[in-house]
C-alpha cells in the first residue's frame, strides 16, 4: 500500500495543478468583468448595452442588419459620422401591475447603442433604414471612389 502512494502524481491528489496552480481570485473577477463589458457580445446583459449586428459587403453596397425585437421603428436612431454608424435608440419596458406577481423578468429594457466603422466609404445621401418583424435593415451604398472597378490588361 506504501508502494502505490509513493508512486502516485501529486496531480492525481491534487487537480488543480494541473492547470498551473490554483486559480487568483483576481484573476477570475477580472475574467468575469472581461465578460460583461465584452465587445463581442459574449457576456451576460449584452442586449442593453449593444444589439448583435451583421454586417454585409457587396460589391455595391453593405448592409447592416441588427435585431432589435420589442423596438419601434419610431424608437431607433441612426447618425453617420465619418465611417462610424451608430444606431442607439431605447426599449420601452412594458410594465402593468393589475394584482400580477411577476416570478420572472428576464426581457431586457432600456437605452442601447451599436457604433460600426464601416469597412468603406458610403453615400451618406442614399442610405435607406427599414424595420420589419424586430429586424433594422440599414443599406449604405458604396461611393464610387470605393467600389471595386475592373482593369482589363492589355498584352503587347
Amino acid at each position: 500500500m506504501n508502494e502505490s502512494l509513493t508512486n502516485s502524481s501529486p496531480r492525481g491528489l491534487f487537480p488543480w495543478t494541473q492547470r498551473g496552480g490554483v486559480p487568483n481570485r483576481q484573476d477570475e473577477m477580472e475574467q468575469l468583468i472581461q465578460r460583461f463589458w465584452n465587445e463581442n457580445g459574449d457576456g451576460w446583459n449584452y442586449f442593453a448595452m449593444a444589439p448583435p449586428v451583421d454586417i454585409k459587403e457587396t460589391a455595391d453596397m453593405v448592409t447592416v442588419r441588427v435585431d432589435l425585437p420589442g423596438v419601434a421603428a419610431n424608437e431607433v436612431d441612426i447618425q453617420l459620422n465619418g465611417n462610424q454608424l451608430t444606431i442607439s435608440g431605447e426599449k420601452k419596458e412594458e410594465k402593468e401591475d393589475k394584482g400580477e406577481t411577476y416570478h420572472r423578468v428576464e426581457r431586457r429594457s432600456g437605452r442601447f447603442s451599436r457604433t460600426i466603422t464601416m469597412p468603406c466609404a458610403v453615400q451618406q445621401e442614399q442610405i435607406e433604414a427599414t424595420m420589419k418583424d424586430g429586424t433594422l435593415n440599414v443599406v449604405l451604398p458604396k461611393s464610387p471612389q470605393a467600389m471595386s472597378r475592373h482593369i482589363e490588361v492589355k498584352s503587347n
